[in-house]
């Protein structure tokens, strides 16, 4: 069911998705494959400090997103967290910076995105691999300012 859930939401280069929204996040990565998301949006620092702490699950196809006001080193620890991520590190263009796969619930071991990180994307651990996420994809949200956007929203 899961690898099911995983494939839906994997899209060939081709294929249709709606336009940009704050609730979804599309990747395309090497090869041309898509993927897609829905995400909750983190850009505030009450936010972001709470992020995916004490959920006991989260849908296939669903993220959090967290959005910083400028591009800064990223740090995230999985104190409270119940469920295994990804996280996802993406520069104030859309570039994926780093990927950090399979965080381990409760472990508080700084993970370390590097600098000019302006976007974290976390996903469900093992989510990355499945859907090809890896560093040099491009990723595309509305928070990413079109004019730096190496994929912007408009005009596809």
């Amino acid at each position: 069911m899961k690898a099911l859930a995983l494939a839906l939401m994997v899209l060939p280069a081709g294929g249709a998705l709606a336009q940009c929204a704050p609730d979804r996040v599309d990747i395309r990565g090497a090869g041309g494959a898509m993927a897609h998301f829905t995400v909750e949006v983190a850009d505030e620092v009450d936010e972001r400090a709470q992020g995916l702490m004490f959920r006991e699950s989260m849908a296939a196809d669903a993220g959090m997103l967290f959005v910083y006001p400028a591009p800064q080193r990223a740090m995230f620890w999985m104190k409270n967290t119940l469920i295994p991520l990804d996280m996802v590190f993406v520069g104030e263009s859309g570039k994926v910076l780093a990927v950090h796969e399979g965080a381990v619930p409760h472990d508080e071991t700084p993970i370390d995105g590097g600098q000019g990180v302006k976007l974290v994307l976390e996903v469900n651990a093992g989510t990355a691999r499945a859907t090809g996420i890896t560093p040099g994809a491009e990723l595309r949200h509305p928070s990413i300012d079109a004019t730096l956007a190496v994929w912007p929203c408009a005009g596809d």
